[in-house]
């Protein structure tokens, strides 16, 4: 025998979906005038790039050009910036995979074990992040020489992960707390080691923990600038905010130059972020209907 729902009942229904969905366009409709100020930085670093010099330093600027001047993309990449962006993503994947690995390790350890002082622990480790990075070059600049790692990758990696790991660290470990721990151990219990059931379980749930601290631990790796200026010294391992640099004069800088390698900076971000993005945001839905 059918079983017929309630008038009322489906008609309530089709109106909470439909006020749903108005919302949802009024939620999209808001959102529009924010993505227009949060692209327009970027937006106007692409139409300078592209703009003749005598537009570009007029005193009364205009958007869009009638003669848009594509070449200059072409001279940032035969003047050396090609090299420096592979060295970039390098560097920056290099920090991205170790750090990561490091900090996924010893957050899941101080959010899961009883250390002896893990306070003081955590307290060291966040107390890192205190010393700005211009009190770290003297010290690590030793420590590179007598290892003889300096003008090499991996070790402006090493001083890279100086500032990212503590941070990262910090991150995880609030991520891991917040994962129960019956789940690894129902994983245990079904034969699972420690590694296994870390690995199988924990790690899959903290999907966007390890999505935000790669994102972060990319980020800074990519825009920094004075250990790569301090630590390299030849020229074919210049990364990125190094090689931009050059297009500053002393006496004047060529804002065209600058604004197309500006672009070419900017794309490989972009294009990590929306990579990981889609994992940031999977986890995210999925840890919110879980249990």
């Amino acid at each position: 025998m059918a079983i017929e729902l309630p008038r009322r009942s489906s008609a309530s229904f089709s109106a909470r979906q439909t006020k749903d969905r108005i919302r949802g366009i009024a939620i999209h409709i808001a959102l529009i005038p924010a993505a227009v100020v949060f692209l327009m930085p970027f937006l106007w670093m692409l139409l300078t790039s592209i703009k003749p010099e005598g537009e570009i330093l007029r005193r009364t600027p205009s958007l869009w050009t009638a003669h848009p001047q594509f070449g200059r993309y072409s001279d940032v990449l035969h003047a050396g910036f090609a090299r420096a962006l592979r060295n970039s993503l390098i560097v920056a994947s290099g920090t991205t995979v170790a750090g990561v690995a490091v900090a996924a390790l010893a957050g899941y350890a101080l959010a899961r074990f009883d250390l002896p002082l893990r306070r003081y622990l955590l307290l060291m480790v966040m107390g890192v992040q205190m010393f700005p990075l211009v009190v770290l070059i003297i010290p690590l600049f030793v420590v590179m020489k007598a290892l003889g790692l300096l003008d090499s990758w991996l070790g402006l990696v090493v001083a890279y992960l100086s500032f990212t790991t503590p941070l990262a660290v910090w991150l995880l470990r609030s991520f891991f707390e917040t994962i129960p721990k019956d789940l690894e151990e129902a994983a245990m219990s079904d034969g699972a080691t420690r590694f296994g059931a870390m690995v199988r379980v924990i790690f899959p749930l903290a999907g966007p923990g390890l999505a935000a601290t790669a994102i972060f631990s990319f980020i800074a790796a990519w825009n920094e600038f004075l250990f790569a200026l301090t630590f390299l010294k030849k020229e074919n391992l210049r990364t990125l905010p190094v090689a931009l640099s050059a297009f500053v004069g002393r006496s004047q800088a060529d804002w065209g130059l600058i604004m197309a390698a500006s672009v070419l900076f900017t794309i490989p971000v972009v294009v990590f972020f929306l990579a990981v993005h889609r994992r940031l945001t999977t986890g995210m839905v999925a840890g919110s209907v879980t249990g």
